[in-house]
């Protein structure tokens, strides 16, 4: 049993088990009214999944497995990999308060070195050309000491520093950063976007120098130059041609 915070920086709904945190809580959503940063947390996830329909290993009881709810109406379709990059951002900010190394790996995961210890999905809901809701689901790494799941390189905390951690600690300072990130954004401020972008492009994993990548033409070297507003990535090669990548198109070769 999770033991939270009393000064708990939102709403929040712990679930012993659940099939996944995302779908209890879009369920939540098209039944009732539900406050805005309402978070739902879980000890263990039946059916957790992550990017590209691959599921979340996690032991019951030993990490974080969380959804919350944005109703961004303000923020234009175009514009949504802000609430990807303040995301990222406030969670990578956290874990460096317990450990370094750490950065973003393109577009959100989280990573301690070549090993990842944070993985999100982000469902947003558009309106017209705004987004109506967003729903991100994370999984963090906390206290798990084995994995045994054909994933190549996932890594804890404690594996990290071999110390154990309180998940629901962590949780409540990710949802303050989160919480702080949002207020920022919502101002609507071109610099705020420009800031937040700056952060998140000096937090990327493998920003600096050449390194194997793969696309559907096979493998090559390249350096990141940089992230578009609207998420492309933008690398270029050992002769100097940019290549531009949607999320999918493009794989780092850790």
């Amino acid at each position: 049993m999770m033991h939270f915070p009393e000064s708990f920086p939102v709403s929040l709904v712990y679930l012993k088990e659940t099939e996944s945190t995302n779908k209890y809580l879009n369920d939540l959503c098209n039944k009732q009214c539900v406050g805005e940063l309402t978070t739902v947390t879980t000890d263990f996830q039946t059916s957790g999944r992550g990017q590209r329909g691959n599921s979340w290993e996690s032991e019951r009881g030993q990490n974080l497995m969380f959804s919350f709810v944005l109703y961004p109406a303000f923020l234009k379709a175009r514009k949504q990999f802000l609430l990807s990059q303040i995301i990222s951002l406030a969670i990578k900010e956290e874990l460096d308060t317990h450990v370094s190394d750490v950065s973003i790996k393109w577009p959100n995961d989280i990573y301690w070195k070549d090993k990842k210890i944070c993985g999100m999905l982000i469902e947003n809901d558009l309106t017209g050309t705004h987004i109506s809701r967003s729903i991100a689901g994370i999984g963090i790494n906390i206290n798990q000491e084995a994995f045994t799941s054909p994933a190549p390189n996932p890594v804890s905390l404690k594996q990290i520093t071999g110390q154990s951690y309180s998940p629901e600690q962590i949780l409540a300072s990710i949802m303050r950063r989160i919480k702080d990130y949002y207020a920022l954004l919502q101002t609507e401020n071109e610099s705020v976007n420009s800031l937040i972008a700056d952060r998140y492009t000096g937090s990327l994993f493998r920003k600096d120098g050449f390194h194997r990548y793969t696309d559907a033409n096979g493998k090559f070297l390249a350096r990141l130059l940089r992230v578009e507003p609207d998420g492309r990535l933008i690398l270029e090669d050992q002769i100097g041609t940019e290549r531009t990548y949607l999320f999918k198109e493009v794989q780092y070769d850790i």
